[in-house]
This record gives structure tokens, C-alpha cells and sequence, in this order.
């Protein structure tokens, strides 16, 4: 092969891969701003509905890639990937014509949606463990689907025929809390508590160093995909 093909080879990536991942991303994140508008709206309701001072309402919009939906207990956080990934061959969204007659249509930006204790964030607790409850993948073309524990992951995997609408996030932001919500704070091992010293102690009251979480009992395939 001469070095002409090679640059054309090269050429043709860069305009057909490339731009149409530049294509996926901008698409991401023009439906994340919308998602961002329909969590503030969702918790403007709840709040109008449920009176009690005690029990947190409160959206925060974090910037170009994150924003926080703080609600009883719990903040939501809904993370937005900086990079498109293509659906693994193993999914099934590859067996289906959609994505057979148009590889790149398996190319997706993704949304990651952790659970937290709210009282991880409002007393700076950084040692506390979050859960990732499950993320919202969108191609170009506002296909979708969601990768999840229980109704979350069957109710949205029609990746060919799922399109993407304002009303669909926000049931989509309604099912995700009450989800978070069913899952209780458990009590830390015995162990992990049973001993401290004075110096300890007065450093937890200011600085908490103990891990609390929700156990959610979700896990996705492989470690490798709750990584990324």
C-alpha cells in the first residue's frame, strides 16, 4: 500500500469516524442540558406537592458535565462521559437492522447516574461510597438506551425503535429515584467501628473518615464496565 492510500485511509477516518463521534458527543450534550431542565422541573413539582421542610428538594447544575438531584435522602448524580464508546459486539442492539445496516449507529455518548448520601455531600464526607445505578446511552440520532438494575435496564433497551424525548427523561429521572430511594442505609461491620482512639475520634467529628454507603446489590456484566 503507498503512502497516498495510506493518508486517504487515514482521511477517511478521520472525516467519517471521527466526525460522526464529534457528531454523537454534541448530540450527548444537547440532551444533557435538556435532562439538566427536567430534573430542575421534576423536583420544582415534587417540592410544590410535599411540604415538609425536612425532606431535601434541591437541584444543582454543576457544569458542562455533571448536575445533582438531592431528593430525601439521597443526591442523584447524573455525570455526562467525555467520550463516545460503541456498543460491546455482545449487546444485542448489534443483532438488530438498525445497527447492522449502520455500524456507526452503535456509537453512543453516555450518561452515568451514581447514588450517594446526601449527607456525603452536605458534610464533606469524601470517604463515603456512591453506586452507580445506571447510564443512559444516545446515538446521533436520539436512539437510547439504558443499562440498569431491575425495571431500570428492561424497560429501555429497545435501542431501534427508543427515541429520545423530554417526556421519556423525565420518567426516566422519576423511576431512577424511586429506585435509589428503595435501598436503605446499612450499619457498618462491627468491626470497622469497634476500636478508636481520642485523636480518632476528634478528627471524625471534623474531617469523617468512615465509609458509609447504601448496598444496592447491582452489579453490570464485568467490573470493567462499572468502571468505565
Amino acid at each position: 500500500m503507498s503512502t497516498k492510500e495510506e493518508r486517504d485511509i487515514l482521511l477517511g477516518l478521520l472525516k467519517n469516524k471521527s466526525g460522526h463521534k464529534q457528531d454523537v458527543f454534541e448530540n450527548t450534550k444537547d440532551w444533557f442540558d435538556v435532562l439538566k431542565k427536567e430534573m430542575e422541573g421534576c423536583i420544582g413539582s415534587l417540592r410544590t406537592k410535599l411540604k415538609d421542610e425536612r425532606i431535601r428538594f434541591r437541584f444543582e447544575d454543576k457544569g458542562r458535565g455533571e448536575a445533582r438531584l438531592y431528593i430525601g435522602s439521597d443526591v442523584l448524580v447524573f455525570h455526562m462521559h467525555s467520550n463516545v464508546f460503541k456498543l460491546p459486539s455482545h449487546d444485542y442492539s448489534h443483532q438488530t437492522s438498525y445497527v447492522q445496516k449502520n455500524p456507526m449507529n452503535a456509537y453512543c455518548g453516555i450518561i452515568n447516574v451514581y447514588d450517594f448520601l446526601a449527607d456525603s455531600y452536605e458534610y464533606n464526607r469524601p470517604n463515603d461510597i456512591g453506586y452507580l445505578i445506571c447510564r443512559i446511552f444516545i446515538n446521533k440520532d436520539n436512539h437510547f438506551k439504558v443499562q440498569g438494575k431491575g425495571k431500570l435496564g428492561l424497560m429501555y433497551k429497545n435501542f431501534m425503535h427508543q427515541e429520545l424525548s423530554a417526556e421519556t427523561l423525565q420518567e426516566i429521572i422519576l423511576r431512577i429515584s424511586i429506585y435509589a430511594l428503595d435501598f436503605d442505609l446499612l450499619t457498618p461491620p462491627y468491626k470497622t467501628v469497634s476500636q478508636v482512639s481520642v485523636a480518632e475520634l476528634d478528627e471524625l467529628s471534623s474531617h469523617p473518615k468512615l465509609k458509609t454507603g447504601k448496598r444496592l446489590g447491582f452489579k453490570f456484566k464485568s467490573d470493567i464496565d462499572v468502571k468505565s
